[in-house]
This record gives C-alpha cells, sequence and structure tokens, in this order.
C-alpha cells in the first residue's frame, strides 16, 4: 500500500488513516486508531492518540500531545505546547469506560502553552490566546484568554475583534449577535 502523505524518517506513523498531502514531522508519534485529515501538518514531538479525529487542514505545532477523546474539525490551528486533557479525575492504572470528548469546531485557534480541559467545546472561529487554562466551553467567533480563560471581545471569522456595532475594520464583514451567538449577516 503506497502512502500519499509525508512521514519524516523519525517519526512514528501507525495509522492508516493519514489523508493525501499530510505531513508528519520528526519525533511525531501517530498510534493505530487516530485518523487524520488531508493537509495537515503535524510538527515534531508530537503525539497522537488513537481515538482521535482530525480533520482536513490542521496544523499541530511542536510539543503537542492529543489524547483519547479528541474531535478536531477542519482548518484547525494547534500552538506550540498546547496540552489536551481527557479524564477530569486521573488517577494511575485507572482508567474511565469512556474518555471525555473534547471538540475542537471548524477554524478554531488555540494559542500557544494553553490548557484545554477534558470535555469542553471550543466553537467555530473561536480564538484561545497563548497560556489560557479553558476549563469551559467557548462560543463561536469569541476570544478568551486568561486563567482561567475570560471571555474578552467578539471577533470576526478572520480573527479581529468586531467593533461597537459588530462590525469589523479589516474585512467589513457584519455580524449580529443576540444572546451570545454570532451570526455574519450576509
Amino acid at each position: 500500500m503506497t502512502k500519499d502523505y509525508f512521514a519524516h524518517t523519525h517519526s512514528i506513523v501507525e495509522s492508516e488513516q493519514v489523508g493525501a498531502g499530510t505531513r508528519v514531522w520528526a519525533f511525531a508519534h501517530v498510534l493505530r486508531g487516530a485518523v487524520i485529515g488531508s493537509n495537515c501538518n503535524i510538527n515534531d514531538h508530537t503525539f497522537i492518540e488513537n481515538d482521535v479525529i482530525m480533520g482536513d487542514n490542521v496544523t499541530v505545532k511542536s510539543g503537542v500531545y492529543i489524547w483519547d477523546g479528541a474531535r478536531i474539525s477542519d482548518n484547525v490551528f494547534i500552538g506550540p505546547n498546547v496540552t489536551f486533557t481527557n479524564d477530569l479525575r486521573p488517577r494511575s492504572k485507572q482508567y474511565p469506560l469512556e474518555f471525555a470528548k473534547t471538540i475542537i469546531e471548524e477554524w478554531a485557534s488555540i494559542g500557544a502553552n494553553s490548557t484545554i480541559i477534558a470535555g469542553v467545546k471550543i466553537g467555530k472561529y473561536a480564538m484561545i490566546g497563548a497560556g489560557s487554562l479553558v476549563s469551559k466551553s467557548v462560543p463561536n467567533n469569541t476570544l478568551w484568554y486568561g486563567n482561567p480563560a475570560r471571555f474578552k471581545a467578539y471577533i470576526c471569522n478572520c480573527g479581529e475583534k468586531l467593533t461597537k456595532d459588530n462590525s469589523c475594520v479589516a474585512c467589513g464583514k457584519k455580524y449580529v449577535i443576540t444572546n451570545g451567538n454570532v451570526e455574519e449577516i450576509q
């Protein structure tokens, strides 16, 4: 069977479900059960466990460990040394029947050295600032940072903060915000 992705000679890719055009760099380890989409970039010193599903065009920077239960959608950016957890009550040699599901939706960006607590959902186009502790779910098109991470602003799909009239000075898109839900005006 020929592969249509790149795996550095010092990487270990056990999965047979790696999409076309994906690049797996040195000292990365992808376990057998992981599903990796097309055109992903998995940087050095990363580990992806068995029950992980990753969409297309995902960037995983160096030093990231993605544990069982992670569901990462298309076009997500995961910065260097982001830490995912999957067990709210960890004990040595004691495993839950099922690990918590952590969901990262399309186009979300997670800044370097952030910690994502098991079972949260990070919404579409959300942005997590570097060094944040995300302990609760984050809605679409919002910027969160701090320890613990707190809501700081509504943001455009392009990543810029929205103005007081819910528009973006960078790309001109306009939004309506109702009860914390952000929708682009067509």
